[in-house]
């Protein structure tokens, strides 16, 4: 169990933006995952992810670990900023272009 716990936590620290998300940006697995891709895709700027589907163990611990239930989670440096509706308010009113352009610097 703590295995995963320190498994997600590095996941979180590692990546500037994390989506966990059920499926990959190309083919989401759910219509709540598919509206984040694509809010953030919008934002124009590269951001990992983790397939919740194909890796049980964090699709089972996450919700404990973030204290929030389900998927898709965003995280942006380390901070979980949410789910689905969070992610498509902020993408529709400009707030998460802001906070992605603050954590991913533009490429050289």
């Amino acid at each position: 169990m703590s295995d995963i716990m320190d498994q997600i936590k590095e996941q979180i620290e590692s990546n500037d933006v994390l989506l966990y998300m059920k499926g990959n940006p190309n083919q989401p697995q759910c219509g709540f995952s598919a509206r984040a891709v694509q809010a953030l895709m919008e934002c124009g700027k590269r951001f990992a992810y983790v397939d919740v589907l194909s890796n049980p163990d964090i699709r089972s611990n996450l919700p404990i670990y973030a204290n929030w239930p389900t998927f898709p989670q965003l995280w942006v440096k380390g901070e979980l900023v949410g789910g689905c509706d969070i992610i498509t308010e902020m993408g529709a009113n400009g707030e998460l272009k802001q906070i992605i352009d603050q954590a991913v610097p533009d490429e050289a």
